[in-house]
Order: structure tokens, then sequence, then C-alpha cells
């Protein structure tokens, strides 16, 4: 009992230091299986397993308020997801949410920066991240729901590494780059469409009352999609505003709709 004590004691102040000192991979490891160190960051997740971890299922959340514990609202929708499709799901919290570290970036949105979804350098660590997780499962196949700017960063990640990803699930994102965002750094889906995978399988989501990332955003992009070859769909939510879209039934099944015609 009393080594179980110590144990915790020892992670739950090795946390706190999270954000408060860059953390090295000895750090990161020493917290657990529910911690992955990739890109530079210690990256805190939820994993529910499945029969076999060959095909990994990663939920990527959008940007919220840094320091936001997106693991308690993710948590659950990675257990919903596991529970439906018996894959395992991993749920990550990106650099300045719940307990994961801010060596390298801090959170999507913060002090002086409004959005770090379309900065290369940020895509990039993103995929070093899906590279760990598919090293830590040893899987071959990897299922990507992204929300938001999650979706974003997801959707052109599979232009700057085709083939990391089999399927994606785009709940609400947006595919452009914005004038007010262009940059040496940025870059959007659109910029590197076509060196995307055409095996890859897309899954477009989109509220019809959503007034984050409004309708005609998914459905022009979808267009584009098809326009240059990819294996897209579309779904259309009815009522279905931006927060939680991609944890809608609608939403749930389509993605395993999706991943079920392999």
């Amino acid at each position: 009992m009393l080594k179980k004590v110590l144990i915790f004691i020892s992670i739950f102040l090795v946390s706190l230091s999270l954000n408060a000192k860059e953390i090295s991979q000895s750090d990161c490891d020493s917290l657990g299986e529910d911690f992955v160190f990739a890109g530079g960051e210690c990256i805190e997740t939820r994993t529910f397993e499945g029969d076999s971890n060959n095909h990994i299922m990663i939920i990527v959340h959008g940007t919220w308020d840094e320091g936001t514990n997106t693991l308690g609202r993710y948590a659950p929708f990675a257990e919903t997801m596991n529970l439906n499709t018996d894959l395992t799901t991993i749920a990550v919290a990106l650099p300045g949410y719940s307990n994961s570290s801010t060596n390298k970036f801090k959170a999507l949105a913060h002090e002086g920066v409004k959005n770090l979804s379309s900065n290369k350098e940020y895509i990039l660590f993103l995929g070093e991240l899906v590279n760990a997780l598919k090293d830590k499962y040893e899987a071959t196949t990897v299922t990507y729901i992204g929300h938001s700017a999650g979706a974003r960063m997801g959707a052109t990640l599979t232009g700057l590494k085709p083939g990391l990803i089999q399927n994606i699930a785009l709940a609400g994102g947006s595919y452009f780059t914005k004038d007010d965002e262009k940059g040496k750094n940025s870059v959007s889906f659109n910029d590197v469409i076509k060196n995307a995978n055409k095996d890859t399988k897309y899954l477009f989501i989109y509220g019809t009352a959503d007034k984050i990332s409004k309708p005609e955003a998914t459905t022009k992009f979808f267009e584009v999609a098809k326009e240059n070859g990819l294996n897209a769909k579309l779904v259309k939510v009815e009522g279905a505003e931006h927060i939680d879209l991609d944890m809608t039934n609608t939403s749930v099944e389509a993605i395993i709709n999706m991943i079920e015609e392999e």
C-alpha cells in the first residue's frame, strides 16, 4: 500500500512540473502508461484497448482555453468508440492541455497567438505523435478522428505525411489558409492536397447549425477533395452545432461504417 502511495505522489509531483519546466523523456516515462513522449513533448493520453492493437484509433481535440482538461471530455468519447468498434482507442491531450507538457509548444490558443493549427512545425509534431502511438501499440493501421482544429491539422497532416493515416474523420474543420494566417510557416490541406495518398479514406462531417466552422467550409472543400481524386464522403448532421459535432450519433455511425468498409 505504501509503495502505491509513493508512486502516486511521484506521478503527481512530476505532473505539477510539466508546465513549469522542460520535461525529459525519462521524466515522461516515469509517469506511466498514460503518457507518451513524442516530438519533444510529454503527452497525456487515455487509452481503451481492443482485442488487437494492429488497428488503433486516435482522437484529437480542437482549440480550448489554455490549461483545459480536454481528456475529461474526450476520454468518455474514446471509450464509446472502443465499445462500438473494439479497436484500441486513444484520446490525446495536446501540449498545454490536461497534464501534457509545453516543452516546445504552448496550447493551440494562448496569449499572443490565436491558433497554431496552421503552423507547419506544429502539424509535423502531431505526425510524430501519431507515429509514436503507432510504435507503442505496434499498429499498422490508424483511424484518426479530429474535431475543429484537430480536423484541420489531421487533414493537412495527410498531405504532409502521405500514408501515415489510413482513415480520417474530420468534424467541423477548415481546410484553406485564411489571408490573416498566411505566413512563412503556415500551411493548410488545400496547399498540400495533391500529395495526399489516394488510398486514404476521408470522412468530412459538418453540422447544419455550426456557426464556427460553417457548413460551406466543409461542403466546398469536399468538392475540392473529389476533384483531386480523394476517396471522400460527406456527412451532414442535421441541427448540430460546432461543439461535440464529432460525438453525435450520426458522426459515430459514419465513422463505424468507414472502418467496417475495409
